[in-house]
């Protein structure tokens, strides 16, 4: 019997070059054969994702400027490519066997929204400042904040903060650098438009109130404040300060192929009447709706957090319509008006007496207002059902098979105030897809709200119960963070006395 000892220099090179190949992999627009910048999701078979060296890459992707060239191991590959939800989705495999290989995809363009004046952005983004371009590019997205500092992180703490942090290319694409998240106890803000960061690196999760920095941020005239997500424990004392420009319903507890079916440090729901995973997405449309139903108008708005979960940049997204030209601050007026819509995949434009989202409709006392319902919906998943949402009840559902070809959603009529959205779930089993308008609005007489004195019971007994949290050991500590909590505790007592509905 003879024995071939082979060196470990030696061995480990003949594997390398049996298993080594050089790849490239090209996506092209369909339309004009053009290389298009993409997301990549590339995995052995294993399910192990590949990484090529010198691109942006997170979790379980990468994205490219429409080719990249990778060194990959012989073998099965599993394949995706998408570049966001107005394009088509491209799913294969890849069987490696050669020391070359070359693939060639290409993406279709399905709806052109920006065209039709709706504009694209992402309010929670992680990323390196330095990949935004290219990431926005391959996720078509228009705006994204970008957060630079975070509880005890900042990067501009060795790094000079720049005169004009707002960066504009591709004529109609912006990012602005200065984002920032205060995330602590009860919840997370996102503040946008600051100058400077906040100096929120403080020691303990309950002190100071995240109302001291809500305070400092309101000395910068456009600056903007965001619910991070609707069920954190600190929303209804947030929501009470009034101090609230948006409110997060498609965040980053959904995700691309998963949910994070707790509330973590937030409200939780009753699982057994809303079950995962898709319970904690109905929660937060719940709670929202209730936010709504107190007469309060807050727009929705979406963020992804890529960079700390694994969405990708743009995954949860908000449309807002500017119209054929957009500017960074008409966007962020069309939010502020809620003439916007929030979607992880399907794309809902909905009419209401030809208006859009935000709109408010008046009547004088005794009139009753009709409006007509009328919607565009794209999408590259299957829909369960369309809903028309009234006053927090499902008025109306419609089954996407049964969807008339004139795109009519019926109508609704309203006596009194009120208010109305619509949504769309798609049939995804393992995370909560779906999209949803902004409200549309209803004033009917001198009573211009519906303030529901269900809705207003439920922020009470959540402030309550949020009081009773609060765990801080300095007598003078607790009583200042106490008196926030007491305050949205008075306010949600008079909202309640003011009822004028079930």
């Amino acid at each position: 019997m003879y024995r071939l000892i082979l060196s470990a220099p030696l061995l480990l090179g003949m594997v390398a070059q049996m298993r080594a190949a050089q790849v490239e992999i090209v996506v092209q627009d369909k339309k004009n054969g053009q290389p298009l910048p993409c997301r990549i999701h590339l995995k052995d078979s294993g399910g192990k994702a590949q990484r090529p060296s010198g691109l942006p890459f997170w979790f379980d992707h990468f994205v490219c400027p429409g080719n990249v060239d990778m060194e990959l191991d012989a073998g099965n590959y599993a394949i995706e490519i998408e570049r966001g939800p107005e394009y088509s989705r491209v799913t294969d495999s890849l069987e490696i066997k050669d020391k070359t290989a070359r693939f060639t995809f290409q993406l279709e363009r399905l709806i052109d929204l920006a065209a039709e004046g709706w504009w694209s952005g992402d309010l929670h983004v992680h990323r390196p400042v330095a990949a935004m371009e290219l990431l926005m590019r391959a996720e078509d997205l228009h705006i994204a904040p970008v957060i630079t500092w975070w509880n005890k992180q900042n990067l501009w703490e060795k790094q000079k903060i720049p005169r004009d942090p707002l960066v504009r290319f591709d004529s109609d694409r912006f990012y602005h650098v200065m984002g920032g998240e205060d995330e602590r106890e009860g919840g997370a803000l996102l503040y946008f438009h600051l100058r400077k960061p906040l100096a929120i690196a403080t020691p303990s999760k309950e002190y100071p109130s995240p109302m001291k920095y809500v305070a400092e941020a309101r000395l910068t005239d456009d600056v903007w404040i965001d619910i991070e997500k609707p069920f954190w424990w600190d929303v209804a004392m947030w929501l009470a300060g009034g101090q609230m420009n948006s409110i997060g319903l498609a965040n980053n507890h959904m995700c691309r192929d998963r949910m994070y079916e707790s509330e973590a440090w937030g409200k939780p729901r009753l699982v057994e009447r809303l079950p995962a995973p898709l319970g904690n997405g109905y929660w937060t449309q719940e709670v929202y709706y209730h936010v709504l139903n107190t007469g309060l108008r807050v727009p929705p708005s979406a963020g992804s957090a890529s960079g700390v979960l694994p969405n990708p940049v743009g995954y949860n997204r908000v449309y807002v319509h500017v119209g054929p030209e957009l500017t960074y601050a008409k966007w962020w007026e069309g939010l502020r008006s809620g003439r916007s819509f929030v979607s992880n995949g399907p794309l809902l434009r909905v009419e209401a007496n030809g208006k859009l989202p935000g709109h408010v409709f008046t009547a004088n006392a005794g009139q009753q207002i009709k409006i007509d319902l009328k919607a565009d919906l794209t999408t590259r998943d299957a829909i369960r059902f369309l809903e028309v949402i009234k006053d927090g009840q499902v008025e109306r559902k419609i089954a996407f098979q049964d969807w008339s070809n004139t795109h009519s959603l019926g109508s609704l009529l309203f006596n009194e105030s009120g208010w109305f959205l619509v949504r769309a779930v798609a049939d995804v089993k393992e995370t909560f897809r779906f999209a949803s308008t902004a409200p549309f609005y209803v004033e009917v007489g001198p009573s211009k709200h519906k303030i529901s004195k269900t809705s207003a019971q439920f922020f009470l007994d959540w402030t309550r119960e949020r009081k009773g949290r609060i765990k801080l050991e300095d007598p003078a500590q607790r009583a200042e963070v106490l008196t926030h909590h007491l305050r949205a505790e008075e306010f949600w007592l008079d909202r309640l006395a003011k009822a004028n509905a079930k």
